[in-house]
């Protein structure tokens, strides 16, 4: 089973959104063990998108299509897949009630312009999910077969995993079922890890009952992601934990966590188990990681507060850092020990440093000082890291880096 991806809107051309939906769909398709060979990108003209899709059918069984399904007059993919299958659009009832319900619960009326939503091409059928007012279709053409999926990220990932994949493995006459399992790491570059995997992968390749991928994650991780094929859900289980159990004395402390785990989220688990409160004084970072924290549910049980002291005037008078460079190892473990005495929490952290694009008392962008002021009986200290990218990326890798140290020295 070959699939071929096709995003549809201009805006993807013109760099105004970035396509993550494929990269996201392709990954989905990899870890369904579905082939997928190309992805191509279409603006919004009917030609041109018609002569994508003929081209993707040609070299592939199947095709989805992403964008282009709402209410305007330049959301063309169902008018364009009708016309390939050589069929016409008609209303489907149950769509447009749909829909109306949709504005209706809103308190709004429904425009007559979503009415176009509605209209599937005869001999397609629609996708049970609908979680926006687009929905999605499967147009069979000839022994191959055409998806429509809106372009809304969640809208898409519903149906994707909801329907398309599970339709594709049947077409394909998979048995059985694949699941991945994903290790989350820190500490080690891409390369890196792919020399102390090496061999490992090659013994795989050569017959393993698992294969492994990696993706660089910024401030997500760096993920190895063990995916297995097996007849039912316990043997799949069985063979990633097997895996699972290769890979951890080779990669050793650098894995933080599974699946969906973030660092924040490992952290505030383990501080709760400790019953230790934390607090974070933020430079460099400007609030950043405080934001992390509290995105995890549950984080107000560990989480104290935090303060961002961007100037040196608030170092000092609310942090209690002394006179002198601010960007340094001794500022930011002041910044950490005053945090932790302003808020009573057990445990304080602190980031300062240059983000760029200009140095900064001597210091070059990407230079960032940390700080940890642990309880007694853990590793207080602070530390210099030399940080890659722009000041977004400073900021990520700062905050994950500095949760990662916690994360060690917490055991």
């Amino acid at each position: 089973m070959r699939v071929e991806i096709v995003a549809v809107g201009t805006e993807l051309l013109l760099g105004q959104i970035v396509d993550t939906n494929s990269s996201w769909m392709g990954a989905e398709l990899a870890a369904a063990g579905i082939n997928s060979h190309y992805q191509t990108k279409v603006g919004d003209n009917p030609a041109r998108i018609r002569a994508v899709l003929e081209q993707a059918l040609e070299r592939s069984d199947a095709v989805i299509c992403c964008g282009g399904l709402g209410p305007t007059q330049d959301d063309l993919t169902r008018d364009v897949i009708a016309e390939v299958m050589g069929v016409d659009l008609v209303l489907d009832a149950e769509i447009e009630a749909r829909i109306r319900d949709m504005f209706g619960s809103r308190g709004r009326t429904m425009p007559e312009n979503n009415v176009r939503q509605a209209m599937v091409p005869v001999g397609a059928s629609v996708i049970p999910q609908q979680p926006g007012t687009a929905p999605g279709l499967i147009c069979p053409i000839g022994d191959k077969v055409v998806y429509a999926v809106p372009g809304v990220p969640y809208e898409m990932k519903e149906m994707v995993t909801g329907t398309i994949v599970g339709d594709l493995r049947r077409r394909a006459g998979e048995q059985g079922m694949i699941a991945s399992r994903v290790l989350r790491t820190w500490g080690m570059s891409e390369s890196g890890l792919a020399e102390v995997l090496a061999d490992r992968i090659t013994e795989l390749d050569d017959g393993g009952e698992a294969t492994l991928a990696f993706l660089a994650s910024g401030v997500e991780g760096l993920k190895v992601r063990i995916t297995a094929k097996g007849t039912d859900a316990a043997d799949v289980t069985a063979k990633l934990d097997a895996e699972e159990a290769v890979l951890r004395p080779l990669l050793g402390d650098i894995i933080f966590g599974l699946d969906d785990d973030t660092m924040e989220a490992v952290v505030l688990r383990r501080l709760g188990e400790l019953g230790l409160g934390l607090a974070v004084a933020e430079s460099v970072t400007g609030g950043y990681m405080a934001g992390r924290i509290c995105a995890v549910p549950g984080a107000s049980k560990v989480f104290r507060g935090g303060v961002v002291a961007y100037t040196p005037e608030m170092k000092r008078s609310v942090l209690g850092v002394s006179a002198g460079p601010v960007v340094s190892e001794e500022a930011a473990m002041e910044m950490a020990e005053g945090v932790r005495r302003l808020t009573g929490a057990d445990i304080g952290l602190a980031t300062t440093g240059v983000a760029g694009p200009d140095a900064l008392e001597g210091q070059r962008p990407g230079t960032v000082f940390v700080g940890l002021a642990l309880p007694e009986g853990y590793e207080s200290g602070s530390m210099m890291f030399r940080m890659p990218g722009d000041r977004e990326r400073v900021r990520q890798f700062t905050t994950i880096s500095l949760m990662d140290q916690l994360r060690r020295r917490l055991g």
